[in-house]
């Protein structure tokens, strides 16, 4: 992919239903681009199964897994070619987490479709050897490249990164995850040792886009959207790396009505996006290429 045209982001999560938001976004769709592909993703969902009751003061009726189904069938109807991401951080947060420890909740993203998801810090509530014994019930990629885990449950287990092949268009996908030190008990994440994102950020990048010649490269980064101190955040790495092209974020829950556009270190242009969190919104990005692998891309935030 020789360079990146960006169309005007267009939408926002409190403004459109799932199905305006697609009649919106369809009056857009740029000519005569070749090939559409889609991508669809959330972040911290908190084991929320349920839509929020009826009586909550903030998201009344809003999110559950059964409109976040039916939201993703009807995209996918559309366009087969779609994929379906999560940034970590699927874990804790309801008492179905409690009971059940994980088992539903990565059984239902299997069941709605999901590729790949990276490792929140909650991934970690149960201990590590859980995250393991949960990864049966999964039926999707889960991914970080910066925790070695070689000496644990989960060596081999977790990719740094995968390719998807969607048609005749390769899309590498790699995960990060937040330094666990001070945020979760070493008991619960044992011999997982953490290393440099934005280090670990320019070797994947520089093996999906140079050695495997991805036309799209994902990061599935569970850092944060962006922190006042030196913290390492998604907006500081989009600046400090190059050949990513989408930040996919979580762990701050934060909701951005479109993505932020990041330069970076060649001048180029990132998308950095997160959805909030508890499933309430859906994020979606369109990406369309020419023939000579160009692409543009709209972006939108669906409510669910």
């Amino acid at each position: 992919m020789k360079r990146i045209h960006f169309i005007k982001t267009t939408g926002a999560a409190t403004a459109f239903t799932a199905v305006s938001g697609i009649g919106m976004l369809s009056a857009f769709q740029p000519k005569p681009f070749s090939k559409k592909l889609t991508i669809l993703h959330t972040n911290d969902v908190h084991s929320h199964i349920d839509p929020f009751p009826a009586n909550d003061s903030k998201y009344a009726n809003l999110g559950g897994v059964s409109r976040r189904y039916c939201y993703i069938q009807s995209v996918v109807s559309e366009n087969p070619n779609t994929l379906i991401l999560d940034a970590g951080d699927a874990f804790q947060g309801t008492p179905y987490f409690n009971f059940y420890g994980g088992e539903l909740e990565y059984k239902l993203m299997s069941k709605m479709g999901y590729h790949a998801s990276t490792i929140g810090n909650h991934e970690f509530d149960n201990g590590i050897d859980n995250i393991a014994a949960q990864l049966e019930h999964a039926d999707f990629d889960l991914l970080n490249a910066n925790y070695n885990l070689r000496n644990t449950s989960l060596d081999g287990l977790v990719k740094p990164h995968q390719l998807y092949e969607v048609d005749g268009l390769k899309v590498g996908v790699f995960g990060l995850g937040i330094q666990l030190e001070g945020l979760v008990s070493k008991d619960l994440y044992k011999e997982t040792e953490y290393l440099n994102p934005v280090d670990i950020a320019h070797e994947q990048s520089k093996i999906l886009k140079e050695e495997l010649n991805c036309d799209l490269v994902i990061c599935l980064s569970h850092l944060g959207y962006s922190y006042r101190s030196d913290k390492i955040d998604d907006l500081k790495l989009a600046t400090q790396t190059k050949d990513i092209d989408l930040i996919i974020g979580g762990h701050t829950h934060t909701f951005l009505d479109k993505p932020s556009i990041i330069e970076n270190l060649e001048g180029k242009k990132v998308l950095v996006n997160q959805v909030g969190w508890a499933g309430i919104n859906v994020g979606r990005i369109d990406f369309y290429f020419d023939e000579k692998g160009a692409n543009k891309n709209e972006s939108l935030v669906i409510e669910v």
